[in-house]
């Protein structure tokens, strides 16, 4: 076969209003008995995951605040891909009334309309320090790191390169992943920018796309073809 990894969105693309339907879950299990492996991809912190989606073992490696930390959610470990946000960041961020204010491992996320504050806070500080959009979610993390490098991450602790994997999502925090990949798929429901950033755009929105493009790779791909 040629693509031996899918690296998939979770919010609006795996999942419809963060939860997940046995059908995708059902289709996730058949191609990982394909000999294929799972990456997914989420700006989430891995707490919150797990608290919608229980299915989460099924994913041989999930990439988690859009990239910041690493996890292999069956034994479980996890390895940080950058450094903790500054506290002096964190201070100024408070300070300005910026609510809500989500802090995980490495990412620092918010909403509009407070990217202008978290803008201004990374000017003053002068911190290297990048800011994501999300359909309206601002994620806050140092410079370099996103959905693409903490799959390429992903990609080389399980053996396999960029070329060897089919990336699916929805919004903007996914176009690195999708270009990076050796397939990248936009859901239906995906922002048009997503789209134009893709090889593939499915006929079904969310989950049902996410089961048509598993259809898709065990059909048009199958496992006992040649690398």
């Amino acid at each position: 076969m040629q693509y031996h990894v899918l690296a998939c969105d979770y919010d609006a693309t795996l999942a419809s209003e963060g939860k997940v339907d046995a059908a995708v879950v059902a289709a996730l299990a058949r191609l990982a008995a394909s000999g294929r492996r799972l990456v997914l991809a989420t700006g989430r912190r891995f707490d919150d995951l797990c608290s919608v989606f229980p299915d989460v073992a099924l994913f041989d490696l999930v990439v988690a605040e859009n990239g910041g930390v690493l996890y292999d959610p069956r034994r479980p470990v996890h390895w940080p891909l950058a450094a903790p946000p500054p506290a002096e960041f964190l201070a100024r961020l408070r300070a300005r009334g910026v609510d809500p204010l989500a802090v995980g491992e490495v990412i620092v996320a918010t909403r509009d309309p407070h990217d202008r504050a978290v803008d201004d806070s990374i000017r003053e500080l002068g911190l290297a320090l990048q800011v994501i959009h999300n359909k309206g979610a601002v994620m806050v993390l140092p410079r370099g790191v996103d959905k693409a490098s903490g799959v390429a991450a992903a990609l080389r602790r399980l053996g396999h390169s960029p070329r060897a994997a089919v990336a699916v999502g929805d919004a903007e925090n996914d176009c690195t992943m999708l270009r990076m990949c050796g397939h990248g798929v936009a859901v239906a429901n995906a922002l048009e920018a997503v789209k134009q950033a893709s090889d593939r755009v499915t006929a079904h929105p969310n989950g049902r796309g996410v089961v048509e493009l598993v259809d898709w790779l065990l059909t048009a791909d199958p496992a006992d073809r040649s690398p």
